[in-house]
């Protein structure tokens, strides 16, 4: 179902390689990804995650911090869905955590889904196919999805950029969106570590272009962050690791172990009408 990102024809297999008809022609890694990010248009040599922030994010989620969030992401989309082969595309999907856990949930269903995962950093790719080989991955971005129009039954995306005219633009007539934001409380003792003055996440409206929101699902729990290297993961995972005075990530070095709130937004969305 991918399609080509110079033509937007669609991508067959031939031999090692997706082709399509214009003669354009990707190669299949050995871990069974593809490279669809057009050389020009990935903003740097080496766009997304670094390999060092994959392993982090892997670290860190194969903790089971965020196991609960995956369930309940999981219940969500399976209660969405109305067909037992739906395609499923994750927007942003990273290192694989969540359509892996996704394609364990429906197979357990007896459900036949053909799962796509995208992400712009090639190392978190790469991990997502070997992770979860029944999936289909792509380096791509999500502002230019290589998907054709209308041929998607549902997308989701957790902590990703957002581009609803892209996922509007994919998705079936009456295909739905998933979302997962941060609420108010997320990760708070984390902050009261880094900074003097910690503030809560602004809540958001979560309206979009071109969908009706059709569930909201707060989602909160304590869990503990056992172990420096697993801390430090956490820590990488998040948009404090760029903006974090020192003094405030010396505190974090020194810690063991940190509990903390997980506080999510699921938010569910139906597209509707013509952007």
């Amino acid at each position: 179902m991918f399609c080509c990102p110079l033509c937007q024809r669609p991508l067959f297999v031939q031999q090692r390689a997706l082709c399509c008809a214009a003669g354009h022609s990707f190669d299949l890694a050995a871990q069974g990804y593809v490279n669809l990010l057009p050389p020009n248009r990935g903003g740097s040599r080496d766009p997304g995650d670094n390999a060092g922030m994959i392993r982090a994010r892997t670290t860190f989620l194969e903790s089971g911090g965020y196991a609960p969030l995956r369930e309940a992401l999981c219940e969500t989309i399976g209660a969405l869905c109305t067909s037992p082969s739906p395609a499923i595309l994750d927007a942003g999907c990273g290192e694989g955590y969540y359509i892996d856990g996704l394609c364990a949930y429906l197979q357990a269903l007896g459900w036949e889904p053909t799962l796509y995962g995208i992400d712009l950093s090639k190392h978190g790719v790469r991990h997502a196919a070997r992770r979860c080989p029944k999936g289909r991955f792509a380096v791509a971005s999500i502002f230019e999805l290589p998907f054709s129009g209308h041929c998607l039954d549902l997308v989701y995306n957790v902590f990703s950029p957002l581009c609803p005219q892209e996922f509007h633009r994919v998705l079936r007539r009456g295909g739905h969106f998933v979302a997962v934001y941060p609420a108010a409380r997320h990760l708070y003792s984390l902050k009261e570590v880094l900074y003097e003055h910690p503030y809560e996440n602004e809540e958001k409206s979560f309206e979009l272009e071109g969908f009706s929101i059709t569930g909201r699902r707060r989602l909160c729990y304590d869990f503990t962050a056992e172990g420096a290297q697993v801390l430090q993961s956490l820590f990488m995972m998040t948009p404090y690791y760029y903006k974090t005075p020192i003094e405030g990530a010396k505190r974090l070095a020194g810690l063991e172990r940190l509990r903390t709130t997980a506080d999510f937004w699921l938010v569910s969305y139906r597209k509707r009408g013509k952007l």
